[in-house]
């Protein structure tokens, strides 16, 4: 944003104003935090372009994608320091949210299969800490929903970030950073948007550079 100060109350200076007066209600509309729409994604930032999701590079955070033979995207998950946040991204209606249902969907299955559910409140609003049974033991997560311009951000914290959102820390700083390109093709709501390996990735191991998820 330019701010200027004129000397007079001429026409050019209302101009001026005016200039920042819109400048002022743009920015009013951009988020303080991420995950951001590629359109006012901020400038200047390295990022792991994955096609639908773009992915900050944050010191200390390892990301891993886990592909199928055929190259498609199955999951990506982000590691730090014994915690783990997993990232999803879905394709929204123009007019309306989802994820409040698809919240209530996520705690009804799991309510189903027998694991402690528990909504609490969040960074971005409503989130789902459960306990549920694995055959090692129980292990706890957390599941955060972020609405944006026909798209949805869904991560699952797993390890100490499930249970202590301040040890989030660089993930967090991940999910702040997130960039989502949704793209303006029609898509079923709640199909997951397609990702794929960057090209330089996908060379090397000999997968194709349009393999998407399904």
């Amino acid at each position: 944003m330019v701010f200027s100060r004129g000397r007079g109350r001429g026409r050019h200076s209302r101009n001026e104003q005016a200039e920042l007066d819109t400048n002022e209600a743009a920015a009013a509309l951009e988020p303080s935090v991420g995950p951001y729409d590629v359109t006012v994604a901020p400038p200047g930032v390295r990022r792991l372009d994955l096609g639908s999701l773009q992915i900050p590079a944050i010191e200390g955070v390892e990301v891993r994608v886990q592909a199928n033979p055929e190259g498609v995207i199955q999951q990506v998950v982000l590691a730090n320091r014994g915690s783990a946040l997993q990232l999803g991204v879905f394709a929204a209606p123009r007019s309306a949210d989802i994820w409040d249902e698809v919240r209530a969907e996520i705690a009804e299955s799991l309510r189903r299969d027998g694991a402690t559910v528990q909504e609490v409140a969040g960074e971005y609003g409503p989130e789902l800490i459960a306990q549920v049974r694995t055959p090692d033991g129980h292990t706890d997560l957390r599941f955060v929903g972020v609405d944006g311009p026909r798209w949805m951000v869904r991560g699952l914290y797993q390890g100490l970030a499930a249970t202590q959102p301040e040890a989030a820390g660089p993930l967090a700083d991940v999910l702040h950073g997130l960039v989502v390109d949704r793209g303006q093709d029609a898509k079923p709501v709640r199909e997951p948007l397609p990702l794929r390996l960057p090209r330089e990735v996908a060379e090397q191991a000999g997968r194709p550079p349009e393999a998407g998820t399904r």
